[in-house]
């Protein structure tokens, strides 16, 4: 990554490996230790140009674009020396060509470093294949989100994908677990979603009418109630697949909130005291797996229907709700 003079204005030509990205996860990588709500401010102000023009965080940059930078201060921690890379990992792979790689993710794993992470997904691919002349990711999951992720392997292949993203044609399927009781065994929820950055600094989402358009389509897959539930002062679970209709951040997480009925586990829009019941029942992380992707192959036009089962804890722990023992007395 090039170095931007702290006080004085840059100017960046867009290589080949870089293009795709959106505007602002380019400068935030670029712009070491500025925060993003600041480069959302000078993008927004105008004082960001691609090819001397205004731009809005969520463009795509070309490579061979000018982009010019004006002058911030930085912080002077710069990225992890040569001396101490990530750690080399590779993943549970689900489908791998010479276009494109997919894994199934673990959670508690980042998928990019940045905002104290050091390193993500795609920091360890990289040191586990030095020999890859290109690996980018497609799209993104969740810390706390298990399930299919996709990494380009060629820029003509990112490119594609992010074209069938944005008109939102890769058929995305998810398995979740809500805190509560959903009425109806299937439903559609088409509520926009508003983007803002918490009181910590925290990336947010809510239900808002100057919002996204966002679809989700849920179906219920199990119901639970009574028993062990009752015991820990919870009323009831709804086991649900989720499928996207669209593609925004926390869209999931957000809309089942907004039913009443938030993701077990979710630290950031779940309820607190369930979630340490939970807690108490087994369930460790955020009840979230992205199980099924239907997509046509960027550059052969295959059909690919992928999937990657629910992790192990989680099955476990419906196990444990089908058959009313806590984990700690399961067999």
């Amino acid at each position: 990554m090039r170095a931007i003079s702290k006080d004085s204005a840059g100017f960046l030509t867009i290589g080949e490996h870089e293009a795709g990205q959106r505007l602002d996860n380019y400068l935030i990588k670029t712009l070491k230790g500025v925060p993003k709500s600041h480069i959302h401010r000078i993008i927004r102000a105008g004082e960001v140009r691609l090819d001397k023009r205004r731009c809005k965080p969520d463009t795509r940059i070309e490579a061979g674009q000018i982009l010019r930078i004006p002058p911030v201060r930085t912080a002077e921690k710069q990225r992890p020396s040569e001396k101490n890379p990530p750690p080399a990992r590779e993943f549970d792979i689900i489908y791998e060509d010479d276009a494109l790689l997919v894994i199934n993710k673990p959670a508690g794993v980042a998928v990019h470093g940045g905002s104290g992470i050091s390193f993500g997904v795609i920091e360890q691919l990289r040191q586990a294949r030095p020999q890859a002349k290109y690996l980018e990711l497609v799209h993104r999951l969740d810390k706390d989100t298990s399930g299919l992720l996709m990494i380009a392997k060629k820029r003509s292949a990112l490119v594609k994908l992010h074209e069938a993203i944005r008109n939102d044609r890769p058929k995305k399927t998810y398995l979740a677990l809500g805190v509560g009781k959903l009425p109806n065994d299937r439903f559609h929820v088409k509520l926009p979603l508003f983007k803002y950055t918490g009181a910590q600094g925290e990336k947010m989402v809510r239900v808002a009418e100057n919002g996204q358009s966002a679809h989700t389509i849920f179906r219920v897959l199990n119901r639970f109630s009574d028993g062990i539930l009752h015991q820990v002062g919870l009323s009831a679970l709804t086991y649900v697949e989720a499928t996207l209709k669209t593609g925004r951040t926390h869209q999931i997480r957000v809309h089942l909130q907004a039913q009443g009925c938030p993701i077990a586990g979710d630290e950031r829009y779940g309820d607190y005291q369930a979630n340490r019941r939970l807690q108490k029942l087994g369930l460790k992380r955020m009840f979230l797996h992205a199980t099924e992707l239907h997509l046509n192959h960027p550059l052969t036009d295959e059909k690919l229907v992928l999937h990657a089962p629910l992790p192990q804890d989680l099955q476990q722990f419906l196990l444990m709700l089908e058959h009313q023992k806590p984990a700690s007395q399961a067999v």
